[in-house]
């Protein structure tokens, strides 16, 4: 009894601290609540792009882009990364590092291209994330790659992270925006207006970003600081920065096999909470920031409007780019079988076509 007791109150502990966290919005120590409140206000989170012309087999071509399934060789870094998910920092050459993430049971090695490429294709931000085939020097064992002669290990199904161009900000302190602070961005201060807003937590549920506390989300500055002692930034940028757990079904405790490209779970999910209405069905997770949040209509419309423009080819592109036919349909029942891209690809448009009928009001 005193152990369960235990348990409820650290469960409540980090469920208080973690409302805290969103509620001050993330706040570095060194950064002033006026100088933040400044930079969210002002915040973007989309720039048009010209949908039908978007590769997403190819991905964003960044400096340092990667074909699709290209072998890259390099050289393990003993570094800790952050997160429960298998990944490791790689050196490519002298003084290229990059994370690599891997594994064919690592739900984000598929939800994570996915998402990003999905977010790129309509114009919000993502960083870009590259399905590679890895030969890894000096790799640990236990990673569990294929062994190679040369202290050399191989790891496919693998991706490679290239973060989107801008700095971070605030340099110090605890990182990241809180789904809650998107109610301080002004348009009359150049913010984004709240139709693209809407559009963007819609887009959340549309791919159930379940795993949603505030450090899974990043504030980009394309500028430069504009007050070095208070470190503000020229053109913030809000994007989400962790879309591994994406394309299953939220989850309280996120859970790789229930959200993490679950086919099963996303299909059977519906995109609205109710038959009316349009509050999006997005159960908050443990540490989460989103909850089933209501969408306006020119939110909904606007979301609506950039996902027609996918055609038939780019959908079935992107879900050949993340080779979700390597995933189970349900992670967590080896009998479930593996996916098709054509189940994954009728999955996605009826999903889109829930959020085109709908009328909000």
């Amino acid at each position: 009894m005193r152990e369960r007791v235990l348990i409820v109150a650290l469960m409540l502990m980090c469920s208080s601290a973690s409302t805290s966290l969103s509620t001050t919005g993330a706040r570095g120590h060194n950064v002033d609540p006026s100088v933040r409140q400044a930079v969210i206000a002002r915040a973007q989170i989309w720039k048009p792009t010209s949908i039908a012309a978007m590769d997403l087999k190819a991905g964003p071509q960044l400096k340092g882009a990667f074909p699709f399934r290209a072998t890259v060789t390099c050289d393990y870094v003993h570094r800790k990364v952050s997160g429960q998910s298998p990944k490791f920092i790689c050196a490519i050459g002298g003084d290229d590092e990059v994370k690599v993430k891997f594994g064919g049971t690592n739900g984000e090695v598929f939800g994570e291209v996915l998402a990003t490429r999905l977010l790129w294709a309509l114009g919000f931000g993502a960083d870009a994330m590259y399905p590679v085939n890895v030969i890894c020097r000096r790799c640990p064992s236990w990673f569990g790659g294929i062994e190679r002669p040369n202290h050399e290990s191989r790891f496919d199904p693998a991706v490679i992270e290239r973060k989107m161009p801008g700095r971070e900000w605030p340099p110090d302190g605890p990182r990241g925006w809180s789904w809650r602070e998107f109610n301080e961005v002004k348009p009359d201060a150049g913010g984004a207006p709240k139709a693209q807003r809407d559009a963007l937590t819609l887009l959340a549920v549309f791919i159930q970003h379940t795993d949603s506390k505030p450090e899974q989300q990043r504030i980009a500055c394309t500028g430069h600081a504009r007050d070095r002692a208070q470190e503000s930034c020229d053109d913030p940028f809000l994007l989400i920065d962790d879309l591994g757990m994406t394309f299953g079904r939220a989850s309280h405790t996120n859970a790789d096999a229930t959200s993490g490209v679950n086919l099963i779970a996303w299909r059977q999910t519906p995109v609205w909470k109710n038959t009316a209405g349009c509050a999006g069905n997005l159960p908050k997770s443990f540490k989460g920031t989103l909850e089933n949040p209501t969408i306006s209509e020119d939110g909904r419309r606007f979301l609506a409007d950039l996902l027609a423009q996918l055609t038939d080819d780019q959908i079935r592109d992107l879900f050949e780019a993340a080779r979700v036919n390597l995933r189970l349909r349900n992670p967590g029942d080896p009998s479930s079988g593996f996916a098709t891209i054509d189940e994954w690809v009728d999955a996605f448009k009826d999903k889109r076509a829930q959020i085109l009928e709908r009328r909000c009001s």
